[in-house]
């Protein structure tokens, strides 16, 4: 066979072989588009062997070349070698996600904050409460921690705005996991015993050897820190890692969607690709209401196939509420007083879903589990969700 079709076949190769390895599963130009992580995971579980096939195609015209080939052809391959090492060195140390992102080196936690209006993740097991800036957790892209006695998972994708909380147990067994990548934009995550890749917005196994499995979701809820550390006056909040100052500072005004990084910044418009949503499943039904819809309503009741839903507001247009209730009350919003009216015992509600006044004054709404996120997110992994304009 032609030495030089060999050559330059098995070359080509080695190239493809280390770029796709992390094009597919990285943010990179019309990457995220298409259903390619099965092809990504072969390529990543197969790495060496495939390497090998490509080496085994270039080595004897490679050494043909560098002994008897032309000077210009001995210096031209020597290029090709060098630029092959360049493109190994990136995509193997420095485009790889967990070669980004890195886990806390230090984790602290205060019962106090002076910053009352940043956004957190808050979870509340067993009597504890903790919350987890989304400032802090956005870079980490997970947090391992306790709550409670109960190991927990804590995730944030910064590019679908997805933040979700897991049981970290994976048949049975606690798994370590890595930062792998991104699919369809969110990220993914790989157990260290089966090394399957886990969805960050759904917590499913989309591919390896327990693709279907689900990890358990554990409730949580995104409000301002000052929000949370009232309904949990016992909370603690984790605090920044230093040696991370700058990764978190780059995230700046990601709370309020003015970011200018194309990847994570919001369309301010309704319904747009990176338009704000909450979104909310219910008995196997899904359904997006859209954000400018909620701060000018401030109080939105809906029903979720039997689940009769009302979604509020504060008045800081920050932190939202999904709570369940009674379908015999009628919720009106009096901006006067910023509380909520329910016209059939005239009693005065506070958006968190506490009655605070009249016949029902004590009663508390039940939350329901709901998320704020990009548009492009929720319908991705929500594909039947009807949209509440």
């Amino acid at each position: 066979m032609n030495k030089s079709f060999l050559l330059w076949t098995g070359l080509i190769f080695l190239f493809a072989l280390e770029i796709l390895r992390v094009y597919f599963i990285m943010p990179f130009p019309g990457s995220q588009q298409h259903d390619t992580v099965g092809f990504a995971y072969f390529l990543d579980r197969n790495i060496i062997w495939l390497r090998i096939i490509a080496l085994a195609l270039v080595i004897w015209p490679l050494l043909f070349y560098l002994r008897s080939g032309r000077v210009w052809q001995k210096m031209t391959l020597i290029l090709v070698l060098l630029v092959y090492g360049g493109v190994f060195y990136l995509f193997n140390f420095r485009f790889l996600a967990d070669k980004m992102f890195y886990q806390p080196r230090v984790k602290q936690f205060a019962t106090d904050s002076t910053n009352k209006d940043q956004l957190v993740i808050g979870v509340a097991l067993h009597g504890a409460a903790k919350a987890y800036p989304i400032e802090i957790i956005g870079y980490h892209h997970q947090v391992r921690d306790t709550v409670g006695g109960q190991p927990i998972l804590v995730t944030y994708c910064t590019v679908c705005r997805t933040g979700r909380v897991y049981s970290p147990f994976v048949q049975g067994k606690y798994a370590a996991f890595r930062l792998v990548g991104m699919d369809h934009f969110n990220a993914m995550f790989e157990d260290a015993d089966t090394r399957s890749w886990w969805q960050q917005a759904t917590g499913k196994a989309i591919t390896g050897p327990l693709k279907g499995q689900q990890l358990p979701e554990i409730a949580s809820a995104q409000m301002t820190l000052g929000d949370w550390q009232t309904l949990h006056p016992n909370n603690q909040t984790l605090q920044p890692d230093p040696y991370f100052k700058s990764k978190y500072d780059s995230l700046k005004g990601y709370d309020e969607g003015t970011i200018k990084n194309n990847l994570e910044k919001r369309d301010p418009g309704s319904w747009q690709f990176k338009s704000w949503v909450v979104g909310i499943e219910s008995g196997g039904r899904s359904k997006a209401y859209d954000w400018n819809s909620l701060i000018r309503d401030r109080v939105i009741p809906d029903t979720i196939g039997k689940l009769h839903l009302l979604l509020t507001i504060d008045s800081n247009n920050k932190t939202f509420y999904a709570l369940s209730y009674n379908d015999s009350l009628s919720f009106q919003y009096d901006s006067a007083s910023k509380t909520l009216r329910d016209i059939t015992t005239r009693s005065t509600w506070q958006p968190s879903g506490s009655c605070t006044d009249g016949p029902l004054k004590g009663a508390q709404l039940q939350p329901v589990q709901a998320y704020q996120e990009f548009w492009h997110s929720w319908r991705t992994f929500h594909p039947g969700t009807v949209m509440v304009k």
